[in-house]
């Protein structure tokens, strides 16, 4: 799904995605795209923040509402509270204007594999302190409440959690949970961090800066 007014653009979407297999649908219009989002369940969406009849933070908030498709920001705006926000409110990626057809193709594809294919049934979980956390559920809960995460940062306290007491570079973790490192900006990292230290309260602390590398799920924190 492509929700972009800049027709030039949508076209060039269209042309590069659908060689790569997609079957593309775009809406120059943020209200049409989300009724899309809801009546397509498209396996990603591409989102411009400067739409006609509404913001593209709107639309993704109204997406994210009742979808955890992968969705990548698309914008001609280079702030970072722009970026900051946008990730803060579920995207999973965010690409500026102008781009690269083939990297957005090659991000999309990250996307979806970090999306992931659903586990098996009780398989996986993992507890640390009092965070509970269950891949087949695609569920958080601390001290036996339910915690709402975005999808990344569900994949990223998924990952520490795998990784636990391993010091794991911001490098690392984007490629690992994002799906690229090359044109990867660690800020992107922090910012999850910091968001997931708020959701989990008391048990933020199990997410320990490792000074000049990056973070790690330290075990011993969980007591």
């Amino acid at each position: 799904m492509v929700i972009e007014d800049d027709a030039s653009i949508s076209e060039l979407l269209q042309l590069y995605l659908g060689r790569e297999g997609y079957a593309v649908h775009a809406t120059a219009l943020g209200k049409e795209g989300i009724e899309l989002v809801r009546e397509k369940d498209p396996a990603l969406v591409v989102l411009d923040l400067m739409l006609p009849d509404s913001t593209g933070f709107e639309v993704l908030k109204a997406v994210r509402a009742f979808s955890r498709a992968p969705l990548i920001i698309l914008t001609a705006k280079d702030a970072e509270q722009d970026k900051i926000l946008g990730l803060e409110l579920g995207a999973d990626d965010y690409m500026v204007k102008p781009f690269s057809p083939g990297e957005l193709v090659a991000r999309a594809r990250a996307v979806q594999r970090r999306a992931g294919t659903p586990e098996e049934p009780g398989d996986g979980s993992q507890v640390l302190g009092g965070i509970e956390l269950s891949p087949a559920e695609r569920t958080v809960r601390v001290d036996g409440e339910r915690v709402e995460l975005t999808p990344k940062e569900f994949e990223l306290l998924h990952y520490l959690l795998l990784n636990r007491g391993l010091a794991l570079t911001r490098e690392r973790l984007l490629e690992e949970v994002w799906g690229y490192s090359a044109y990867g900006d660690a800020r992107t990292v922090d910012v999850h961090v910091g968001q997931l230290r708020k959701k989990l309260g008391k048990w933020g602390r199990v997410i320990q800066t490792v000074w000049g590398l990056g973070y790690k799920a330290d075990p011993g924190a969980g007591r």
